[in-house]
């Protein structure tokens, strides 16, 4: 089941919250965070909010259908914000530059593992993808952006 505060609007600063149980069913979810980005954009931040919205119902809830995971999305201008939250215990997220990264072909997954169990692929992914990437303290929160227009770069994933 999934929950809506209110539907979003084109432009402007209020947030839309969604919830729903940890799953990896999330083609209606994409669909419903995708709805208001131009279609150009669509591959690439379906994949970067696919790789976010896995690693918290996956990694942070461990698939239980008793956890959640809430996702607030706004629209400011030509930014779109993303804030996924999950109700796991968390990770030590990894120790990059958030702001305005955009890694070098010498960065690779193998530098976002917190441990050996993790491939990091999922993290090195959004990195690539969004322009603004942040956890909170505890690694149960991730906010992300996307810059649409007047951006320097067409879409990674066409």
């Amino acid at each position: 089941m999934i929950a809506i505060s209110s539907r979003p609007r084109l432009i402007g600063q209020n947030w839309v919250t969604i919830s729903f149980a940890s799953t990896l069913y999330l083609c209606p979810i994409l669909d419903l965070l995708l709805a208001d980005v131009p279609k150009h954009w669509h591959p690439e931040l379906r994949l970067g909010l696919q790789e976010a919205l896995v690693n918290s119902a996956k990694h942070g809830n461990n698939l239980d259908p008793s956890k959640k995971v809430f996702v607030r999305f706004s629209i400011v201008q030509d930014q779109y914000w993303w804030v996924i939250s999950d109700q796991g215990s968390g990770f030590k997220p990894p120790c990059k530059s958030n702001q305005n990264h955009r890694q070098t072909a010498t960065d690779s997954a193998e530098n976002y593992c917190d441990d050996e169990k993790e491939c990091g692929r999922g993290i090195y992914i959004i990195y690539q993808i969004f322009d603004y990437v942040e956890w909170n303290s505890k690694g149960t929160e991730l906010t992300l952006c996307k810059r649409v227009r007047n951006n320097s770069r067409l879409p990674l994933v066409i």
